[in-house]
């Protein structure tokens, strides 16, 4: 269950930062269980955000939901006020990736308004493949019978403003029209690689393209689906390992790399086994830090170098490296935090 801190809430004392907060990990579906409890089980959905900042959110998957939820008890406390205004990043319209849509709580209220950019899609506008899946047979309500408004965005490769946020879209290997985003602000940059096809013949070399959104990144949230042998039996299916990712950060010298996308077969202690060899393999090639994420983790992006290691069971796993320094902040009581890592140059 989650507990704690959420987005938008990290207390700050330096600068312009920007929060990155997990709502949802997995990856092809969501997942439940006790085994499962500490990494969670929704599906992709991430929130990037700051203070007098409107949010931008990586993907709509399950996650959105506990969101949505989030924002609505801040509404019923009286610290939002204002309907909601935000921008949504897709990266593709696979299910785990879009499901959250219908049940994200703010869409409920008139006056919302999201910005749904996603991948232009061949010979039909995004708009009417959104309302193809949301209406019947395969959804009982239909997407205009939200009160909210969602503007849908056709969207090419290339850079384009969100508000002050710089983004950038870029094709990934994966099956069907997928993109990666980076988003600059402030100095700060976060690269988002969710599903990401590694080559199955010759040389794990990285596409181009993808190296460039993850250049010198402050934090690589990339696809790290399977390990070796869950690989080799599901090569094509559009993902990577977790080695592949920890490649992908290296090659493009991303300063933290936050293993994303969990296979719903990974249970915590899984996860937990794929964290600590993706870590040995990140010293042998001069990634910096490696975390895996978690719902609930909220990393912040600050101007400085503030370093610390997040385990989801509420534990500092914080380690010194070069010039840095940092520790995991964990509250008490009804306002106990989610573990946060701050991280900056």
């Amino acid at each position: 269950m989650l507990s704690g801190r959420l987005a938008g809430t990290v207390p700050t004392t330096r600068g312009t930062v920007l929060n990155v907060t997990f709502y949802g990990v997995r990856g092809s579906t969501p997942c439940s269980g006790g085994e499962f409890a500490r990494y969670g089980g929704n599906t992709s959905c991430v929130v990037l955000d700051g203070p007098g900042r409107s949010p931008i959110i990586l993907d709509l998957g399950t996650g959105l939901r506990v969101y949505g939820a989030e924002l609505t008890r801040r509404d019923m406390d009286g610290a939002v006020g204002e309907p909601f205004r935000g921008t949504a990043l897709l990266t593709h319209l696979h299910w785990d990736h879009v499901q959250g849509i219908p049940f994200f709580a703010p869409l409920l209220s008139a006056g919302a308004e999201l910005d749904l950019h996603a991948p232009i899609q061949a010979g039909e506008p995004l708009a009417d493949v959104v309302r193809g899946f949301l209406s019947p047979p395969y959804f009982p309500v239909e997407i205009e019978a939200l009160p909210g408004q969602i503007r849908f965005h056709d969207t090419e490769p290339g850079r384009f403003q969100v508000d002050d946020a710089t983004v950038t879209a870029a094709w990934v290997p994966h099956v069907g029209p997928t993109f990666g985003y980076r988003v600059e602000r402030d100095g700060r940059s976060v690269a988002y690689v969710s599903d990401h096809q590694q080559p199955t013949a010759g040389p794990a070399a990285v596409d181009p393209a993808v190296l460039e959104i993850c250049r010198d990144v402050d934090l690589l949230i990339h696809d790290a689906q399977y390990d070796d042998a869950e690989f080799a039996q599901r090569p094509d299916w559009g993902h990577c390992t977790v080695d592949y990712a920890v490649e992908v950060a290296a090659a493009s010298g991303a300063h933290t790399l936050a293993l994303f996308h969990h296979d719903p077969g990974h249970d915590d202690r899984r996860v937990d086994e794929l964290l600590v060899s993706a870590r040995e393999l990140a010293d042998l090639r001069g990634v910096p830090e490696v975390i895996a994420a978690h719902e609930g983790l909220t990393v912040t992006l600050t101007p400085r170098v503030e370093l610390a290691r997040s385990v989801p069971d509420g534990r500092s796993g914080a380690r010194e490296a070069s010039g840095t320094t940092g520790q995991e902040s964990v509250g008490v009581g009804a306002d106990a935090a989610f573990p946060q890592v701050a991280v900056g140059r």
